[in-house]
């Protein structure tokens, strides 16, 4: 038994390209400027490499070759750009109903920890000696009563 093709699907066809996560369709938006960039390069050397008709001899058939080769690397970019296009809007698709985060605070921001050490341990201290302050006085009270006791049996 062969499953049937997709095409007989259409609902679960487009459920699948709705259930394509805005991370993944970032990173195609990613290779896609990647490809852009690529072809716009090869564009570039392309026409570079191209020698103008302009009473030299040439090779028409050369000539018409590396045309035949920028007009596919135009309508390929085009091609890209609109890909591109598609993934922008499903990404804003995607993203608009989240709330807006400021910028600011997707910035990591690293406070000065000595300083905040420095009042942390100054208060502990306080604190610490403040304990041992009201320790020794409630021994001192304590201890009165024992330390007399103490004499008066010598």
């Amino acid at each position: 038994m062969t499953t049937p093709p997709l095409a007989q699907f259409p609902g679960q066809q487009a459920q699948a390209v709705r259930d394509v996560n805005t991370a993944s369709l970032c990173r195609i938006g990613q290779e896609t400027v990647q490809d852009i960039v690529l072809r716009t390069m090869e564009i570039f050397q392309l026409l570079r490499n191209m020698q103008l008709p302009n009473g030299v001899t040439y090779h028409p058939n050369t000539h018409q070759d590396r045309l035949g080769k920028l007009q596919e690397h135009l309508r390929m970019l085009s091609v890209l750009f609109r890909k591109l296009r598609l993934v922008y809007d499903k990404c804003n698709e995607n993203c608009a109903g989240l709330d807006p985060i400021p910028p600011e605070q997707l910035i990591p921001y690293v406070e000065d920890d000595s300083s905040k050490l420095d009042d942390r341990g100054a208060s502990q201290i306080r604190s610490s000696s403040e304990e041992r302050r009201e320790v020794l006085e409630v021994n001192k009270i304590s201890a009165a009563p024992l330390l007399f006791l103490m004499s008066a049996v010598k």
